[in-house]
């Protein structure tokens, strides 16, 4: 039986084509197709300037700089997610400021939030995990009482919406992530949504080595940067995504539905179910308490089964880095538990109807197993 994997990017014989294509040109790194893309994601964004990088993570690094993040500054963000959200903000010499999610959402808690302002807190990194939205709404309110920049870590939510309106059509600063296991992929890479043309010339010098270019040839170097660009081969395979977007996110709903139907019944914690304004990036169930220590055990049994499983994610603070960095003030509780917990489910757009009962019958078997020797009480 063939591995179901818990996701795989769906690249169209088009946009094969169109790489060939970009790679018979001649041009291959940042150019003719880069600014394609972008106009696209900012027809997308409402007309908001976008620019490319070739990671989520030079995104978000990028738009703490444009926000003004330095050293001694606090940002307050969450330990569910994907290391690199507080990385980040080591990067630019700020402190990273765990506070603890909502068990329900598994999203940030915003009350806490508010608790942990302080006079150096200078901006708050959100992240929607697996695609469901923080409430912006509320997000912004408390932005604003505060005068905090908002640097929204929407990694996995490329169109994924609030209250009907799509996210990256307002707010702060918009990261995007286009890896491979996004809703859309690039290969690699990512964008950041802003606000003024002048914070785009700012993200373009800090992804290009600092570099403004001269009409006679000559160039200025003013501000310490990176390389971070992306290439033309990238954007091609993007322009293509791009397209499909909304279809592959209506066949991740319809996929998210039927996991609903067929996990019923199995003690299993499922996600919030959102078929409004998610896109359904991933399918995360929680296991009972008493099943965490045997998650590994889960996961072989169910690759033996055909399927693959994902831990998305451990929580960052129990990382060696920082607890090394001993940056825990407050307990995290939710977190750990929700981290020890989780497990991620095979969704992808070309996965078939079949294969999300597939997957659940296998669940239910291992499950079982496990019941019937005393492991699930």
């Amino acid at each position: 039986m063939d591995l179901l994997p818990f996701t795989r990017p769906d690249i169209d014989e088009e946009t094969i084509a169109a790489v060939a294509d970009v790679l018979r040109s001649g041009w291959l790194t940042t150019g003719p197709k880069c600014r394609e893309l972008e106009a696209a994601l900012s027809l997308r964004a409402g007309g908001r300037p976008v620019r490319l990088v070739n990671s989520a993570t030079a995104a978000l690094e990028f738009g703490l700089r444009i926000a003004g993040i330095k050293p001694g500054d606090e940002v307050i963000t969450t330990s569910l997610s994907w290391v690199a959200t507080s990385n980040v903000i080591l990067a630019v010499g700020a402190r990273p400021v765990f506070v603890d999610i909502d068990p329900v959402t598994r999203l940030i808690d915003l009350e806490q939030i508010e608790a942990a302002v302080t006079e150096h807190t200078r901006a708050i990194i959100p992240v929607d995990l697996a695609g469901f939205p923080v409430d912006r709404d509320r997000l912004y309110a408390l932005a604003e009482r505060h005068q905090l920049r908002v640097i929204e870590d929407a990694a996995q939510s490329q169109g994924t919406c609030w209250r009907g309106r799509e996210l990256g059509r307002f707010g702060d600063l918009v990261a995007f992530s286009f890896h491979p296991n996004k809703n859309m992929t690039t290969g690699e890479g990512g964008c950041l949504v802003m606000n003024t043309e002048q914070e785009a010339v700012q993200f373009e010098k800090l992804r290009l080595q600092g570099v403004t270019r001269n009409a006679d040839g000559t160039y200025d170097c003013d501000v310490l940067g990176g390389k971070a660009n992306l290439t033309d081969i990238a954007a091609a395979i993007g322009l293509g995504q791009l397209k499909r977007l909304d279809q592959f996110n209506l066949r991740r709903r319809n996929l998210a539905r039927l996991y609903f139907a067929h996990l019923a019944g199995l003690p299993l914690e499922l996600p919030p179910p959102d078929f409004e304004d998610s896109n359904w990036h991933m399918f995360q169930v929680l296991l009972p308490v008493n099943l965490a220590k045997q998650r590994w055990e889960i996961m072989t049994r169910m690759r033996e089964l055909g399927v693959a499983l994902g831990i998305h994610y451990p929580a960052i603070h129990t990382t060696t880095l920082y607890r090394n960095l001993n940056l825990v003030t407050v307990p995290l509780p939710h977190t750990e538990s929700v981290a020890s917990r989780i497990l991620t489910l095979p969704l992808f757009p070309a996965m078939q109807n079949g294969d999300v009962e597939r997957v659940a019958k296998a669940l239910g078997t291992v499950l079982d197993d496990l019941n019937a020797t005393g492991k699930l009480q």
